[in-house]
This record gives structure tokens, C-alpha cells and sequence, in this order.
């Protein structure tokens, strides 16, 4: 291990093929050197064929990444020939151990198999141009080390294969958190603009009705102007509570913090929870205010719902009215809201003519309102069928799932 590190920490910046060039001029230097030094009796003493032979030898391994194939034949060769020439055998000995370890590593199974039978085939050469070994030692030599060398080279071909395969599914799995940190970033902004949608939108549409109607009766009718500024001012209160909440509820997720957040930063005082279907009343009764005439009924068993899902039908029929309100009057609305065993479903519908024309000619242009409406009931399960009636007016009815479980969830149903 303490080798591997350190091999890793000396050339792993440096480029591979100057490792390999590194290793073969090494391999040769070393070879020529021991064979000017080394004269074992019996054996010629090194000249010049002996040191361009010990050449052709190492000097191969130089491109064993690039062709180790080609780099081991001309090695084996170059050490045959060597050894043929009457050449001591011990020399150039691991220029073709080197070469398949290359091969090996690199290669199929069946050319690494190869490759190591003609090492092996050079090998007993070697070991048989030196008697003092006798034949078994060659055949044992000749089997033993091209086996070893092929055992480790395999295995670094394995590690290599595997160390790619992990490189790709880093590569996906980087690819795939950015996509989901995409579509993350994008629900939220359609989060965030569904929320400021149903606030500015309600509220910015009965406080222009309401000021165009104090500027309309401001003379002749200081009570009816006195009353519009007054719906004006609570509208506006009460949007900017809302518009607070939210940008609370967004510093709070920002900051990673959980909780509700304080009205007022530091005052201490809570902020309002979520709107829900007790807050119904207002926005009719705001409606109202504007110039519309909205019924609202309640039938079957009110019980304790889900945050999300009372959050879900409160804005539902809080963007129905608003444009009824914008688009629908003079009319009258009707807001429904059933209890039923399954389901919660509310209702909003009108018997208006928008500017003056047959609901039940208009095509259907889908704005934000309704993407919004059919965005939220998916968040919940549910869905949203609005569209024109065919005795005049608009009807949007909205279906969300209530199950038992979250019904015990959120609380016991009230007493009767």
C-alpha cells in the first residue's frame, strides 16, 4: 500500500508515456551496464551486437500503452535473437515480462492468453540455452512467471474497466442531480408564482373596483366612497399579510430553518396560518364589497383537513371570484362547498356574459389563473374542470381525495 502511494503521489500528474519511455531507457541502461560489468564464465562478454540486441529489447516497452501488442512481438524477438547469438540469458530477461504485463492489462482475455504463451515460449528458450538449470527449472520458470505476470495484469484490467464504469456513473449521477436541481428550481418559481398570482391578483382586482367606484361616487356619494376606501384599506391590509407570509415562508426555506416564522421579524408576534375554508366568508364577503353577488353554502360534515388541501380550495375559488370579478360582471357567483364522504369538491359558478358575448361560443384560453387552479389540485391528487355553462356563465369545480387517515391526522370531526 505504502509503495502504491508513493507511486501515485511521484507520477500521478506526470503523463503515462513518459513513465513507459522512463521505464524502457531504464530497463536498457541497467542491462548494458550490468553486462559491462557482469562476465559469468562460459558465456562472451557484451559487445556491440550484444548492446543494440538489449536495445531492441527494452526500448519497445517505451510504447506498451500505446501498442502493447506490437511492443511484446518485438520484444520476444529482439530477446530470441539475443539469446541465439550466444548471449548470457539472465540479461534482457524482464523486457518481455514487462511487455505482458502490458498486454494484459489491456487486452481480451484470449490476446492477453496469447500473448503470454509466446513469453512463455521465449522464457523456456532462455532457460534452456542455460544447462545449469536443467529442464525442469525452465519449464517450471517458463510457466510460473508468465502466469503471475498475467494474474496481476488481468486484475489491473479489471480495476481499469471498473474505475471507467464508475467514472460514468459519476458522470450520470452529476447529470442527473442537475436536472433534478432544475426541476426543483422550476416548481418552485411555479410555486412562487401561483402564490403571488392568487394574492395580487384577488386582492389588486376588488381594490381597482373599489377605486373606481369612490372616484365614480366620490361627490354625490361621500357614505358609498367612504365605505369603498374602507374595503380598499382592509384589502390591502390583508393582501400585504399574505404577501408577508409568503416572503416569510421563502427566508425561512432559504435559511433552512423550520417553523412559522414571526410577523414583524423581532416583534414576537405570530404570523396568520394558512388561509383555509374558514376564510371563505371573507373573500365573498369581499366580492361582495366589489359589486358581485356571491352565495355561499356549506353541505355534509365539515372535518379537519390537511393544511395543503384547505390551502388548495381556499385559493381555488379565491382566483374563481376574482375572475368573475374582472371578467363576468354585472353577475352573480355561487360558491358551493361539499363535505362528502371521499372527496371534498367545491364549486364556483356565475351567470355572467363577458363583455357581452356567448360564453358558450368563446374558445377555451386557459390563463394563468386556471394553470394555476389545475397546478395546485395535482399537487394533491384532485383535479379542476372549469369551462363556460351552456345556459350562460362560467362554472369551475374543483374535486380533491379526503381520506379517513387524514381526516384522524389533522384532528377528530367537530361535535355535532
Amino acid at each position: 500500500m505504502r509503495i502504491t502511494a508513493l507511486w501515485a503521489r511521484w507520477f500521478g500528474g506526470v503523463d503515462p508515456r513518459l513513465v513507459d519511455a522512463t521505464v524502457a531507457v531504464g530497463l536498457v541502461a541497467a542491462t548494458v551496464a550490468i553486462g559491462h560489468q557482469y562476465h559469468p564464465a562460459g558465456w562472451p562478454p557484451f559487445d556491440a551486437p550484444a548492446y543494440a540486441l538489449s536495445a531492441l529489447v527494452g526500448l519497445p516497452l517505451a510504447l506498451r500503452r500505446v501498442a502493447p501488442v506490437g511492443a511484446l512481438v518485438a520484444s520476444c524477438l529482439a530477446f530470441a535473437c539475443y539469446l541465439a547469438a550466444g548471449y548470457q540469458p539472465s540479461l534482457n530477461f524482464w523486457g518481455p515480462a514487462i511487455a505482458l504485463y502490458g498486454v494484459a492489462a489491456q487486452r481480451p482475455l484470449r490476446t492477453a492468453a496469447a500473448a503470454a504463451a509466446l513469453v512463455a515460449s521465449v522464457i523456456l528458450y532462455s532457460g534452456l540455452t542455460a544447462p545449469e538449470l536443467g529442464v525442469a527449472v525452465a519449464v517450471i520458470q517458463a510457466l510460473a512467471v508468465p502466469s503471475v505476470i498475467w494474474v496481476f495484469g488481468n486484475g489491473a484490467r479489471r480495476l481499469a474497466r471498473r474505475n471507467r464504469q464508475l467514472a460514468q456513473l459519476t458522470a450520470q449521477l452529476h447529470l442527473a442531480q442537475e436536472e433534478r436541481a432544475k426541476r426543483a428550481v422550476a416548481e418552485e418559481q411555479r410555486r412562487i408564482a401561483r402564490e403571488l398570482h392568487d394574492v395580487v391578483a384577488h386582492h389588486m382586482s376588488v381594490i381597482n373596483v373599489q377605486a373606481g367606484m369612490a372616484g365614480y361616487v366620490f361627490r354625490s356619494e361621500p357614505d358609498t366612497a367612504r365605505a369603498a376606501l374602507d374595503t380598499i384599506t382592509q384589502t390591502s391590509q390583508e393582501g400585504l399579510r399574505e404577501l408577508r407570509r409568503i416572503l416569510s415562508l421563502l427566508r425561512s426555506e432559504a435559511a433552512g430553518t423550520g417553523g412559522t416564522p414571526l410577523a414583524g421579524g423581532d416583534s414576537g408576534t405570530w404570523y396568520a396560518p394558512m388561509p383555509g375554508l374558514a376564510g371563505l366568508a371573507d373573500v365573498a364577503e369581499r366580492v361582495r364589497a366589489a359589486g358581485v353577488p356571491v352565495d355561499l353554502t356549506t353541505t355534509g360534515t365539515p372535518r379537519p383537513l390537511p393544511p395543503g388541501t384547505e390551502l388548495c380550495a381556499y385559493r381555488v375559488v379565491q382566483e374563481a371570484l376574482t375572475n368573475v370579478l374582472k371578467h363576468a360582471r354585472p353577475a352573480q357567483a355561487e360558491v358551493l362547498v361539499e363535505h362528502r364522504p371521499t372527496e371534498l369538491r367545491v364549486t364556483v359558478t356565475d351567470d355572467g356574459r363577458p363583455h357581452g358575448q356567448d360564453p358558450a361560443k368563446l374558445p377555451p384560453r386557459p390563463g394563468h389563473g386556471l394553470i394555476g387552479m389545475r397546478e395546485r389540485a395535482r399537487l394533491y391528487g384532485g383535479t379542476v374542470d372549469a369551462g363556460p355553462r351552456a345556459e350562460g356563465g362560467f362554472r369551475v369545480c374543483l374535486r380533491l381525495p379526503v381520506t379517513s387517515e387524514s381526516s384522524d391526522r389533522w384532528g377528530s370531526p367537530p361535535p355535532a
